[in-house]
């Protein structure tokens, strides 16, 4: 892997979990209103798929949104402020943490409705095939949404009309409090493609250097008219489900466990075998928690939404 690239996605990873945790903090803080749904532990995922896309590729997420908002290229100042619920944000306040979005980096919104934005990149997908675009769009949804009626619906439309679409799963586990073998007989999440004589493939989560090399070869393929796979990404939030969850579903043996392979810490061990030094990461973290401070100031000190903004924004402008 190159070296600079492999530094770049490294400052990802390290600020999309940078920023979520001072999402915590500042949760706990009761610096803004509502909960949050944190990425920490997942970073790998967004970080290696959306290496490979551009402003002109779009995505769609869930309410775990912020890692892949960043992933994606939103400005963390703007990802914070959104979150906050203040005029600064991606949505001017509007969105908040489930709902955080920017048509100028190809991100058509996160949902906070499970399976919710399936359908909605199946339609962008449908777009760009009309229009006869190389341009793909990339659908991240948790292990839950599985079962629901409308990733389903939306797998057979992706497939029978061979949509350049990737659907992937970040498999970490759990459903809320629920454990995956409990709601499905599949050992193997990706099997459920099968369904759809869609491709499939399943792949270490954590492991940020697999993850950016089978992205690289899935979105190049359905770059060129391959029609829809789906990935299922192996992976483990550190959070709970929300600010709430007590997590008493799960043990502390576990998390450990999943901690042990830690996906920063796993891929900080690759940057050394290339001859990267403590002092470099070093800087590139400094770096990072300069940045997010930075955007948690933004955050705050951005104005409040006015009552007049609320007769904004609702519906598309007429073009003549």
């Amino acid at each position: 892997m190159d070296i600079n690239l492999a530094l770049n996605m490294y400052e990802m990873m390290v600020k999309i979990r940078a920023f979520e945790e001072e999402v915590m903090r500042s949760s706990e803080a009761k610096l803004f209103h509502g909960t949050t749904h944190l990425y920490i532990g997942q970073e790998a995922v967004a970080t290696g798929v959306c290496a490979h896309l551009s402003d002109e590729d779009y995505i769609t997420s869930t309410h775990r949104s912020h890692g892949h908002a960043i992933a994606k290229g939103l400005d963390v100042d703007k990802v914070m402020a959104e979150i906050f619920g203040k005029r600064g944000g991606s949505c001017k306040g509007k969105g908040g943490s489930m709902h955080i979005a920017d048509s100028k980096r190809g991100h058509l919104g996160s949902n906070g409705v499970v399976a919710a934005n399936i359908p909605i990149a199946v339609g962008a997908a449908l777009t760009l095939k009309l229009e006869e675009k190389s341009n793909v769009v990339v659908c991240f949804f948790g292990d839950g949404a599985i079962n629901e009626g409308a990733f389903h619906e939306a797998m057979n439309l992706a497939a029978i009309w061979s949509l350049p679409i990737i659907f992937v799963c970040e498999n970490n586990g759990y459903g809320m409090s629920t454990k995956i073998s409990d709601v499905t007989n599949l050992e193997q999440l990706k099997e459920v493609a099968k369904s759809y004589n869609m491709t499939s493939y399943a792949v270490d989560g954590n492991d940020l250097e697999a993850v950016y090399v089978l992205s690289d070869q899935v979105i190049s393929e359905v770059r060129e008219g391959s029609g829809p796979v789906f990935i299922e990404s192996r992976t483990y939030r550190y959070a709970g489900h929300s600010r709430s969850d007590q997590q008493v579903y799960r043990s502390k043996d576990e998390v450990i466990a999943w901690k042990d392979r830690d996906p920063i810490a796993l891929f900080e061990e690759k940057l050394q075998g290339l001859g990267v030094s403590q002092i470099d990461l070093l800087k590139i973290r400094s770096k990072v928690k300069e940045n997010v401070d930075q955007a948690l100031v933004f955050a705050m000190n951005s104005e409040e939404p006015s009552l007049e903004e609320l007769k904004t924004d609702l519906y598309a402008e007429r073009v003549d």
